[in-house]
């Protein structure tokens, strides 16, 4: 197909290749991203916590999306309205739109085919009758995957929690504690990044304003004996949810999965069947970049499910897609917002609606 040759030539500067290089980056020297949530929250929380309880799962999504909903079902309403019949040059165009969007090639192939295919299957001729079409497309794509936490059927439940330093780990780290303890859940925190003093400081800090246990040792010293010691104190306290922080920054492959490797063999030999959620936390910003790291973290840990941040920063939300069909692996939690509380359940069905809703219907 035309389209996808030159787009093969146009993604190839923007789309790296997989390299242990991933894993030395740090967005965090360049993203204060964790150091600032915490200042510029303490003050407001309680402000706003009574006006976002109120917020639907569809309208924090539909305020979330807004960039990427100009990236994709605003150039899709300007392409149907433009286009006279379902010809080549719409599909060809459909398709730019999507990748352009960071869904990647191969899905937005896929998912145009489908298209197509449902258009012909529903004798659908007109191009304003396509929009349903996509939307139910996505839909789908997204449902594939199991999205639901797996943590109320053991006790304790270990989260363990992995990602590149600045993709928002320990902030979404603190925003799942948040939500466990509003849940009425007793939670303990295990500080086991000991690689950086910040990482331990950091979660600190967060533990002390939400209100929560935390277990750490001095910078320097050896995660295991971190996780051990939680482990333990986990059950000894009667914990329900353990949430282990893990180092992000690690010198190659080969390290990284030594490091995790060894605290998966710890957690596995204290507690048979843990843990029980290894999430990974990848930076939408990022775009397929994100993929790239998907795929090294899931080489090395088996990743059991990806929480997206700053979804709401910026308009390469079809990313998502591309994750949920590239790499099997469900996106089961999305950062929308700085608040505390903006760490949602990723719902199919509210992405996909609430990136195709109208823009003339932002308050009811």
């Amino acid at each position: 197909m035309a389209l996808f040759d030159k787009f093969k030539n146009k993604k190839k500067d923007n789309v790296p290749e997989e390299s242990n290089e991933l894993l030395v980056k740090d967005y965090e020297e360049s993203t204060p991203y964790e150091a600032t949530q915490i200042k510029d929250e303490s003050e407001s929380d309680e402000l706003k916590s009574e006006a976002k309880s109120k917020d639907g799962i569809f309208d924090k999504f539909k305020r979330g999306l807004s960039k990427t909903r100009h990236n994709i079902s605003n150039k899709i309403d300007t392409l149907v309205k433009s286009s006279r019949k379902l010809d080549d040059d719409f599909w060809d165009e459909l398709e730019e739109i999507l990748i352009e969007a960071d869904v990647g090639v191969p899905t937005s192939l896929e998912l145009v085919k489908n298209v197509k295919t449902a258009a012909k299957k529903n004798k659908i001729n007109e191009p304003e009758q396509v929009t349903a079409l996509i939307r139910d497309e996505i839909k789908t794509l997204l449902e594939t995957n199991e999205n639901r936490l797996l943590i109320n059927e053991y006790q304790p439940s270990v989260i363990l929690v992995v990602g590149v330093n600045g993709a928002g780990k320990t902030t979404s780290i603190a925003k799942l504690a948040y939500r466990f303890k509003n849940e009425n859940k007793k939670v303990l925190l295990a500080a086991a990044d000991t690689f950086r003093a910040a990482a331990i400081d950091q979660l600190q800090i967060w533990a002390d304003r939400i209100g929560v246990d935390i277990i750490k040792l001095q910078e320097g010293a050896d995660p295991g004996a971190v996780v051990y010691d939680a482990l333990n104190a986990a059950r000894a306290r009667k914990t329900e949810v353990l949430i282990i922080d893990t180092a992000g920054r690690l010198q190659n492959k080969t390290n990284l999965m030594k490091e995790i490797g060894k605290l998966r063999k710890i957690i596995e030999r204290e507690i048979p069947g843990a843990p029980h959620e290894v999430l990974l936390v990848l930076d939408a910003t990022t775009g397929q970049n994100a993929i790239s790291q998907a795929k090294i973290f899931e080489e090395v840990t088996g990743v059991s499910g990806i929480i997206l941040t700053k979804l709401d920063g910026t308009a390469k939300g079809g990313i998502v897609l591309a994750i949920a069909k590239e790499l099997e692996i469900p996106v089961k939690l999305v950062g929308i917002g700085e608040g505390l509380e903006d760490l949602r359940d990723f719902s199919a069905e509210a992405f996909a609606a609430a990136l195709f809703t109208s823009e003339n219907n932002d308050e009811d």
